[in-house]
């Protein structure tokens, strides 16, 4: 069975299998060989569209005339492009980005045509055997030339090493930027790199606990930075920003970090016009992470940003029909929480894009999750009210009790036409069209199983129905109503406990 190279590399700590082994001086002990960072002082920028600003700052040696500096451990998601290099007395010639990393499989394609050694221990008495082999190709297997005959790699269960002369200039362990620079003189000095990259993202959630009793509900949100740029960010300034910044890709590097979207929230939401008291950059705001971090690659790291009690809330079942229509059977209402996040009597903050999930605690004061809700940017002084559910008790079932056509007593007019003929001469006139509308009945009944009485907030929709059925009229209502826009009426409608309530409303439209 041919060994493919991949598995070499998988089992490569393992005692069966292939073994890669790179031969290196006793010399060549450098930082990253260490396992320390290479990195200085850090700061990174995290935006909500998965990009991120990263800025390092490096103590130094910088020969006099033109030299190369290599910067190790930047991000194996860098934009070049977007590289901003400085230094004190020093400009920059050139750049390069070695994203070739050192991996078992790289280290084997890189040497093909070149010779390794093949270490083979005897399982049964312990004997070493070395060959010389020249690697002639990895596709679907390694293929090996030891002298006069061919060999491929092998999965028989016997250990076998492969040793490496060195490793090829082009691998990097680590990602690695290459700037060359002119200098007017030498010596240590700060350099500073700053680039945009992929791959670091944030996310906000938000744990509510609800107090019926009391009606109120505490709030902690909590900041989600994950990280899969290949490297670490060791001991970093970091800054969130509650914003997406426009961002062209330059095509250089495909493996954008994803982005759980943001959906508009369900429910209610009117925007407030309070100012929160954060740092803004531009139309953004900054939450910051307090302190230093690291943020690990693979990693996946939470921090509060928001611990508030007691803030007054109320439980509101709402009930949405989308059309003068009849329902087959009863729905159930949502069940909702309002709240507020304005300064005064509210959460006090601006909050960024996240899921808010709700908890209330049961008869034994266990907290118990009832559901979970979207939200956007949400500026301070915002009035939310965001569904949990569907309510167990409550039901409604909107029926066309009536409908009937009403035609207008005159008629109206709806188009003119004008025809030029090939002579030149005109022909104009008048169409005529009969206007015709409609009386709808709508029957409403809610039911309420609850031992105590509810209000239901009701809405009817799809009354706008386009330019050209845009008339409408309520000619009658059991409960008076709120029209919301021209497409939407409310009615807040008392159910009382254990009982049944029928509203009536009736409608004329042209449709």
């Amino acid at each position: 069975m041919i060994r493919n190279f991949a598995r070499i590399a998988a089992t490569a700590t393992a005692l069966s299998g292939a073994l890669i082994v790179v031969q290196q001086p006793a010399t060549a002990q450098t930082a990253a060989a260490q396992g320390a960072s290479a990195q200085g002082d850090v700061s990174v920028t995290i935006y909500n569209n998965g990009q991120a600003l990263v800025q390092d700052v490096r103590q130094l040696p910088i020969a006099n005339g033109r030299s190369r500096i290599e910067f190790p451990d930047v991000s194996a998601m860098i934009r070049p492009e977007t590289l901003s290099f400085s230094a004190a007395d020093t400009g920059i010639v050139e750049q390069n980005f070695d994203f070739d990393l050192l991996t078992p499989t790289k280290l084997m394609e890189k040497a093909i045509g070149q010779t390794v050694t093949l270490l083979r221990t005897n399982p049964a008495t312990g004997q070493e055997t070395r060959e010389r082999a020249t690697v002639l190709s990895t596709a679907g297997g390694v293929v090996i030339r030891i002298g006069d005959r061919i060999e491929v790699l092998r999965d028989d269960d016997l250990p076998v090493r492969v040793i490496f002369d060195g490793v090829p200039p082009n691998l990097r362990a680590r990602p690695t930027l290459s700037v060359t620079v002119d200098s007017s003189r030498a010596g240590n000095r700060p350099a500073s790199i700053r680039y945009l990259t992929p791959g670091l993202g944030w996310s906000s959630d938000y744990v509510a606990l609800y107090d019926e009793g009391k009606g109120t509900v505490d709030v902690q949100g909590w900041v989600t930075l994950t990280n899969s740029t290949g490297t670490t960010f060791d001991n970093a300034k970091t800054l969130l920003v509650a914003g997406s910044p426009t961002s062209v890709s330059s095509g250089y590097n495909p493996r954008y970090n994803s982005v759980r979207p943001v959906s508009p929230p369900r429910g209610s939401f009117v925007p407030g016009t309070e100012t929160a008291d954060r740092e803004q950059l531009g139309d953004y705001y900054i939450y910051p992470i307090d302190g230093r971090t690291t943020i690990a690659n693979n990693q996946t790291k939470q921090v509060s940003f928001l611990d508030v009690q007691a803030v007054p809330a109320r439980k509101v079942y709402g009930f949405e029909v989308g059309w003068l229509q009849s329902d087959s059977d009863p729905r159930n209402v949502s069940s909702q929480i309002a709240f507020s996040s304005s300064k005064q009597g509210g959460l006090g903050d601006a909050l960024p894009a996240g899921i808010v999930r709700f908890y209330q605690r049961d008869s034994k004061g266990t907290p118990q999750f009832i559901g979970e809700n979207q939200i956007g940017h949400t500026p301070m002084g915002s009035e939310l009210t965001l569904k949990t559910g569907d309510a167990f008790d409550i039901f409604v079932k909107s029926e066309v009790e009536k409908r009937e056509k009403i035609t207008g007593a005159e008629w109206e007019k709806s188009a003119r036409w004008r025809v030029i003929k090939e002579d030149g001469s005109v022909v104009q006139g008048e169409a005529e069209r009969p206007v015709t509308y409609y009386r709808t009945t709508m029957r409403y009944t809610l039911t309420n199983a609850k031992s105590q009485p509810v209000n239901v907030d009701l809405y009817q929709n799809g009354l706008d129905y386009g330019w050209w059925g845009r008339d409408f009229r309520i000619v009658s209502e059991d409960v008076p109503g709120e029209q919301l826009n021209a497409d939407r009426r409310k009615w807040t409608v008392p159910v009382p406990a254990n009982g049944e309530r029928v509203v009536r409303v009736t409608y004329e439209t042209r449709y």
